[in-house]
């Protein structure tokens, strides 16, 4: 595994480092890691409770990657939290995460960097193209009942409120709660920062649409979409009674410190 000097020496100044939450991605793991490996040896990998032959993978990388592993699968939200722990200790201000499943592209982690070095302290998340002879209707309804509710907990338009490839600024996060542990913790997370007035930024992102004979997925539908739904009608109540409250005084206060400077 070579790591383009140029690429890695970026990642070093920014302090940043990926993310690879993984559960049961056996087939596509090895992939994703050595792709990644390309451009950064800033990685961690969070074993979600895999039950197939990801902990097996993972000892073949030896000490060159930033491994934590549970026996129980305790969802994606969970992952996400561990490995901003993991990452805050090691001294990284910059998270960025992928999925494992393949379906993220290493290539595009340039163009997360380079938005990072443009908007310090933002978060990046990638849009995807959401029209594809491969993409599920139930993902496509999913994704724009994500948007809506986003708009109206932050009055902020995002073009894909669920993908999961984001630059985290963990520095600017701070102590911010994540009530969730599955899922929905990414759009918890960008509620969240909306009304703590982080600057979120949609970048462009290539995406791999496997055929469904290939597609390992598991969001179940029923379940994971009443917790969404669940997690939706509160932060809808909490954005009334905190979310546009916070983000009206934090933009007065910022208007002061402008004037100060």
């Amino acid at each position: 595994m070579t790591v383009n000097t140029q690429h890695k020496d970026r990642f070093n100044e920014l302090n940043a480092c990926v993310l690879i939450p993984t559960y049961n991605n056996g087939k596509t793991l090895n992939q994703v890691i050595d792709s990644v490996f390309s451009y950064t040896d800033n990685v961690i990998v969070v074993n979600d409770g895999s039950t197939d032959n990801t902990h097996k993978i993972l000892e073949g990388y030896g000490d060159i990657l930033h491994v934590i592993s549970y026996q129980k699968n305790k969802g994606k939200g969970f992952a996400l939290k561990t490995g901003f722990k993991i990452a805050r200790n090691l001294g990284f201000n910059y998270v960025i995460s992928i999925d494992s499943d393949g379906q993220h592209y290493a290539s595009d982690l340039p163009v997360f960097i380079e938005t990072v070095e443009k908007h310090p302290n933002s978060l990046v998340i990638g849009s995807r193209v959401l029209k594809h002879d491969n993409m599920s209707k139930g993902s496509t309804f999913a994704n724009r009942f994500s948007n809506f509710w986003f708009t109206v907990q932050t009055s902020m338009k995002l073009p894909d409120t669920q993908s999961g490839y984001r630059a985290y600024p963990l520095n600017k996060m701070g102590n911010m709660p994540i009530w969730s542990n599955r899922y929905e913790a990414e759009l918890e997370i960008l509620v969240f920062s909306a009304w703590r007035r982080i600057k979120i930024v949609p970048v462009s992102i290539s995406v791999y649409y496997a055929p469904p004979s290939e597609k390992i997925s598991h969001f179940n539908p029923i379940k994971d979409f009443t917790r969404i739904s669940i997690l939706n009608t509160l932060l809808v109540f909490t954005s009334i009674l905190y979310g546009y409250p916070a983000m009206a005084v934090r933009y007065i206060v910022s208007l002061f410190v402008d004037e100060k400077k």
